[in-house]
């Protein structure tokens, strides 16, 4: 045998031994470790894990609507509602080769998420994902960077800021109800109305900028978010696309090319803006782009951002700003649309505080009603309906050793549905619950109720999503009372975010001597 023959010998067996490693003996390891501590779960399968029966589990689900119920948990995640029947409250499932240990437990998944002792950061994005939000403030798992960009969302979006946004807030539900006039005593599809209030919102508080000139960004990260969510479940090879790119992959690289490109010409357009107010020291703007740049042309290397951060942040915040307050909006409108009394309740709370005036920051704080319905809209639908994390060093999570490598998956919605900590009215809607709080409400389980998180990871965007989906929702009940269309579909699905499938169709009643 030729020294050649003998290098290509040993580097197939090499190969072969690595291929069997990972998709056999670790993953076979990790069983055993997590059935020695009571952890079990469904049975790993060579290449695929169990992404092939969930991905079975939810195309059956969702082949035929939902009775209109709000215990939706088996409907979303039809393997996470077996498999805690099954397991119970903690199981091992598989994503391929990778193992994921889902959690339900709210004490657990406090501690995971406060992640006090930097033991369970992010997990490192790619592929699909990658190309929507990037290695942004979203998703990060570098604790200096995400600290450092993290500062300047909670800097975007403090108290005074987010009073400065008010107006335009009002001025887009405005040019919305507007639009509404067309459809008095008739049926409206509110959820795409949402998405245009929200995407002008997002262009003007964040961006300086119309909904036109955002409007194509938009457009292309729905379309990137349509093929994260198509491939959640495919199974490659680590570094396949480097010889073989699918026609998906080659799709989304021109997407995000684009993408790149519609970024850039609003960041140029607000540089060039810049130059010619050069010695400003608002030079660049205090909105959330202006403070962006501003870090990127920050003289002190520790606080500059790159190019590629100053996009990333710029696509995650047009992406999760404009679609968690659309799909909050879209539910809260269909409870409201179910459950009259409600209605009515949060009705008589904005004239008594607003009249017909529109909201201002002092009366916003003061909507107690809404607030409620706000947070059982959030409870039984919330926007994002599992996250997850990674174990980066051997580490003891309650009476449970967890090993390097491994994933944490935390189900919110099956938290926010489980009547151990809600009750056994947990599938019904009933604002008042939060009459006294989250602790109250949660019966002191805080880790039961998490819709933008915990800890130090915590949505920076909560309170003004809180405020958007307040004065939107004011300013449609000083107008309009709605009742449930006869052609609405229920189907709640996850693209992502948790969406309806087929939108909310209501029919909308105006009120005598509206505004």
């Amino acid at each position: 045998m030729s020294s050649l023959e003998g290098f290509l010998c040993f580097f197939l067996v090499s190969v072969l031994i690595s291929i069997l490693h990972k998709l056999w003996w670790k993953p076979a390891r990790m069983q055993k470790l997590m059935a020695s501590q009571g952890i079990k779960g469904p049975s790993y399968k060579l290449v695929y894990g169990n992404t092939k029966e969930i991905s079975s589990m939810k195309k059956e689900t969702m082949s035929s609507p939902k009775s209109l119920s709000h215990d939706i948990l088996s409907h979303v995640l039809p393997h996470f509602h077996w498999w805690t029947n099954v397991y119970g409250k903690y199981f091992l499932q598989w994503h391929g080769s990778q193992p994921q240990l889902v959690i339900r437990d709210p004490e657990l998944c406090k501690e995971i998420l406060q992640n006090k002792d930097r033991a369970y950061p992010k997990l490192k994005i790619k592929d699909y994902p990658k190309k929507l939000v990037g290695d942004s403030v979203l998703t990060t798992p570098e604790y200096e960077k995400w600290t450092k960009l993290r500062k300047l969302a909670n800097h975007a979006f403090h108290g005074e800021n987010l009073k400065g946004m008010l107006p335009a807030m009002v001025a887009s539900a405005e040019s919305m109800l507007e639009r509404w006039k067309n459809y008095e005593g008739k049926e409206i599809e509110v959820f795409e109305e949402f998405k245009l209030m929200t995407s002008e919102v997002i262009s003007k508080t964040a961006f300086g900028s119309s909904y036109l000139e955002g409007k194509l960004i938009f457009e292309l990260l729905m379309k990137l978010c349509f093929f994260a969510f198509k491939n959640f479940y495919t199974v490659r090879f680590p570094g396949m696309s480097k010889f073989y790119k699918t026609s998906d992959e080659i799709e989304t690289e021109k997407i995000e090319k684009a993408l790149h490109n519609s970024v850039m010409e609003i960041i140029k357009k607000r540089e060039e803006k810049a130059i010619l107010r050069n010695g400003e020291e608002d030079r660049f703007g205090s909105d959330y782009l202006g403070l962006l740049l501003k870090a990127h042309h920050d003289a002190d290397d520790k606080q500059r951002i790159s190019v590629e951060d100053l996009i990333n942040e710029c696509k995650a915040f047009y992406f999760a700003g404009q679609e968690t307050t659309t799909v909050l909006l879209a539910w809260t409108v269909l409870l409201l649309a179910i459950h009259a009394d409600w209605q009515e309740k949060a009705r008589k709370e904005v004239l008594q505080i607003f009249g017909e005036r529109t909201p201002n920051a002092d009366g916003i704080s003061k909507l107690k009603t809404m607030s409620m319905i706000l947070n059982e809209s959030l409870r039984l639908y919330p926007p994002v309906v599992s996250i997850s994390r990674t174990v980066n060093k051997e580490s003891r999570l309650g009476k449970f050793m967890v090993p390097v490598n491994l994933e944490l998956v935390i189900p919110i919605l099956a938290l926010h549905h489980e009547p151990e900590f809600w009750g056994p009215d947990a599938q019904l809607f009933k604002p008042d619950r939060f009459s006294d709080g989250v602790a109250k409400a949660t019966n002191n389980n805080m880790g039961a109720f998490m819709p933008f998180g915990i800890g130090p990871r915590t949505c920076a965007g909560i309170n003004f999503v809180a405020n958007e989906a307040k004065v939107a929702l004011s300013m449609i009940l000083q107008r309009y009372s709605f009742s449930l269309s006869p052609a609405y579909i229920h189907s709640p699905f996850q693209l992502l975010t948790l969406r309806p499938r087929h939108g909310v169709q209501v029919i909308l009643h105006p009120l005598v001597d509206c505004p």
